[in-house]
C-alpha cells in the first residue's frame, strides 16, 4: 500500500512539472476572468480565451472586452519573483532568487493579438484598441518600462475605467463586434493544440538561433555592442533590424 502511495506521489510531481506552466497560466486567466465578471454587462461584452486565425497564423487571446469605448485586449501572466522588461525588447526576465528566466515580451504578444483582431474586424471602422498586460501571480513589477499599461490583477478594473477615453462605438456596434468574433473563433480543439505547438516551436527556434548568435528576426549575426546601459548583442543588420539580446543571456 505504501509503495502505491509513493508511486502516486511521484507521479503527481511529474505531472505537475510537465503541466506547471499551463496550469499556472489557466489560474491566471481564471483570476482575470473573475475580475472582468463584475463589469456592467449591459455596456461591456467579455470574451475569454479566444483563438483567431489570420491566414496561416493563429493568435490565442486571453481576454477581450468590447464596449462603446473600444476594444480592450488583455494579456494575462501568472508569475512569481521580480519582473524586468522594456516595451520594445524581445524578451522580459523573471528573477526568482538566483534564477533568471526569459519569457516573450507580453506587450509584443498583445500587438500580434490586436493585429489579428483588426483582420477579423476589418469591416468595423474607427475602432479603438486598448492593450493591457496583467500579472495575476505574486510577481513584483520591479523594473518595467512601458507606455502600455502593465498592471497587477487588482488594478485591472480601475485601469479599464481610466483607459476608456471617448466613446466611439454604439451599443449596436458592440453587439455586432461580439457576434462577429464568436462566429470567426476557432472552435476546433485540434487547431488550438496546433497553435500552442507552433508557439512553442517558435520559442525553441528563437532560443536556438540566439545561442548560435544568429538573429531570429532576419538571420543576421548577433554582435556585441556597447550601449548606455552596458553591453548587449545587437543585429549586424542594424538599423534595418533592431533586434537586441541582453549580454550574457545566451
Amino acid at each position: 500500500m505504501n509503495i502505491v502511495i509513493v508511486i502516486l506521489f511521484f507521479s503527481l510531481i511529474l505531472i505537475w512539472g510537465f503541466f506547471k506552466t499551463r496550469i499556472k497560466g489557466v489560474i491566471g486567466e481564471k483570476t482575470t476572468s473573475s475580475i472582468l465578471f463584475f463589469l456592467d454587462k449591459s455596456k461591456y461584452k467579455v470574451i475569454n480565451n479566444i483563438v483567431l486565425k489570420s491566414g496561416e497564423i493563429t493568435s490565442q487571446i486571453d481576454h477581450i472586452v468590447i464596449s462603446d469605448y473600444g476594444i480592450f485586449v488583455i494579456e494575462t501572466k501568472n508569475y512569481s519573483g521580480w519582473i524586468h522588461g522594456n516595451e520594445h525588447s524581445e524578451y522580459w526576465t523573471q528573477s526568482h532568487y538566483d534564477v533568471k528566466t526569459k519569457f516573450r515580451n507580453p506587450i509584443k504578444q498583445n500587438w500580434a493579438h490586436i493585429y489579428a483582431l483588426k483582420e477579423a474586424l476589418s469591416s468595423f471602422e474607427r475602432v479603438k484598441y486598448h492593450s493591457i498586460v496583467v500579472f495575476a501571480g505574486s510577481a513584483e513589477l520591479k523594473n518595467v518600462s512601458s507606455k502600455i499599461p502593465v498592471v497587477y490583477d487588482h488594478q485591472l478594473f480601475q485601469t479599464i475605467m481610466d483607459t476608456r477615453g471617448t466613446p466611439n462605438l454604439s451599443i449596436k456596434q458592440v453587439y455586432s463586434i461580439a457576434d462577429r468574433l464568436n462566429k470567426v473563433e476557432i472552435q476546433d480543439k485540434v487547431a488550438k493544440m496546433e497553435h500552442d505547438h507552433r508557439v512553442q516551436n517558435h520559442i525553441r527556434e528563437c532560443k536556438s538561433k540566439e545561442k548560435s548568435l544568429v538573429c531570429p528576426r532576419c538571420g543576421g549575426s548577433l554582435v556585441v555592442r556597447d550601449g548606455p546601459y552596458g553591453r548587449f548583442y545587437g543585429c549586424s543588420n542594424y538599423p534595418k533590424c533592431k533586434y537586441k539580446l541582453s549580454y550574457g543571456a545566451r
